[in-house]
């Protein structure tokens, strides 16, 4: 039974909340409020012209699958595994931005009209925690109304993703399950290339660390680092594991010492549970954790990011694989840029160096149809498990050089070949 503090009404009652022209914002992954979601989707039909801002889903609805067209539709900020195929069926749009760019595009250009959002129980105080997310939503707490679905499975966290139950329209209880992530299985390449990035990093370095598997085996590669930081968009078992091992302990950030910021996290059971009252992790709306300006105050900032194919100039073709739309840009450049101001800072973009079919993803032009995400000149290192390229700074030659020596070696000979047809090396190089 739902505690008593609180009076729940049923999920249906955010439809009073939902009027023509509707603009409803949804947080990314774990975040979702399953009952709200559902009760919205079984009103499609009744609706006009409501639009959910949602980015990278985890599930599916018929709202998405394009069921209630000029009713109820989907506009996405990162395609996830709950909206890809609905986005390349066409049911669904894609707004292209950097991720600290979406809260002031919601501003200025969406003007958001409700935020719903599942959230912990409520602590001593009277206030519940937005739990695993604070990314764009967090930024209008006390601008819009928010309608929240308490989940006992929801863990309380801590920072700038807080609400009073009194600033909170209208409350209903779930006990759906949260959607959590079990961490992928790690190949050979993905622990050389994680043993490059993580020899390369020193101690008291300010670490943004991404989602997937090279980011997982980077970290089972620092457990004899000291004194690292975390301020990164996700919080991820990885990072759990190091925080406990007194790995990141966060001693030396300027800003915000002795805390791991986060915008959002996304894995296991596990994860969830240990963040629930952790008073070392900080969610912060992403304006804040991925603002370059801020991510620069802290000192030797590490980025790690993945792409699946970078161009002999060092251009990242970071969210479409073979020119098919994959995700979106999420935080790549808002890191790389930050890194690129920090003292000492420096970033890192991972990729294997063949994909499907053993094609090289290392190239002399970015393939048909793949879209530039991080320019080169924001690109300092690129890392494969055949070495690390380092490209700040360096000539067109220099870059392209370093390029080709660490793609795969099958690919070496006729990159270079088609370099020097496309001017790219030149002279006695």
């Amino acid at each position: 039974m739902p505690p008593s503090e609180i009076s729940y009404l049923p999920a249906s009652a955010v439809l009073d909340f939902i009027h023509p022209g509707a603009r409803i914002l949804v947080p990314a992954e774990a975040a979702e409020p399953v009952t709200l979601l559902d009760a919205i989707d079984a009103a499609g039909p009744t609706l006009e012209d409501v639009q959910i801002h949602w980015m990278d889903p985890f599930t599916t609805r018929p709202f998405q699958q394009g069921s209630y067209p000029g009713r109820l539709t989907h506009v996405n900020y990162f395609l996830g595994s709950g909206s890809r195929d609905s986005y390349h069926a066409g049911h669904s749009e894609l707004v292209c931005a950097d991720f600290s760019q979406i809260p002031a595009i919601l501003r200025r250009q969406v003007k958001p009209t409700l935020a719903i959002s599942h959230c912990s129980l409520p602590d001593a105080e009277g206030y519940v925690s937005l739990g695993t997310n604070a990314d764009y939503v967090a930024s209008f707490i006390g601008t819009i109304p928010f309608f929240l679905e308490v989940n006992p499975h929801v863990p309380y966290t801590y920072g700038a993703h807080r609400l009073h139950v009194s600033q909170v329209a209208g409350f209903c209880y779930s006990e759906a399950p949260l959607l959590t992530v079990t961490p992928p299985p790690l190949s050979a390449i993905d622990e050389r290339i994680a043993e490059y990035v993580a020899a390369d990093i020193p101690d008291r370095s300010c670490l943004q660390i991404g989602v997937g598997r090279v980011p997982n085996a980077l970290l089972g590669h620092l457990a004899n680092h000291r004194d690292l930081g975390l301020h990164s968009e996700a919080i991820s078992d990885g990072a759990m594991q190091l925080i406990e091992a007194g790995v990141i302990t966060g001693s030396y950030k300027r800003c915000r010492p002795g805390k791991h910021v986060a915008t959002f996290a996304v894995g296991s059971p596990a994860l969830m549970s240990w963040l629930n009252y952790n008073p070392t992790v900080e969610f912060l709306s992403v304006e804040e954790t991925n603002n370059p300006a801020v991510i620069a105050q802290e000192r030797r900032v590490c980025a790690i990011n993945a792409t699946s194919e970078v161009n002999l100039w060092g251009e990242c073709c970071s969210e479409t694989i073979e020119g098919r739309y994959f995700s979106a840009a999420g935080g790549q450049a808002d890191f790389c840029l930050g890194a690129l101001w920090s003292s000492g800072g420096r970033s890192y973009i991972v990729t294997p160096s063949t994909g499907r079919g053993g094609k090289s993803r290392i190239v002399v032009r970015t393939s048909r149809g793949n879209i530039v995400t991080t320019s080169k000149n924001l690109v300092d290192n690129v890392v494969t498990e055949w070495g690390v390229a380092r490209l700040r700074g360096r000539t067109v030659t220099e870059r392209a050089r370093a390029l080709i020596a660490i793609a795969h070696p099958d690919w070496r000979e006729q990159l270079e070949r088609e370099a020097w047809e496309a001017g790219i090396l030149r002279g006695s190089s």
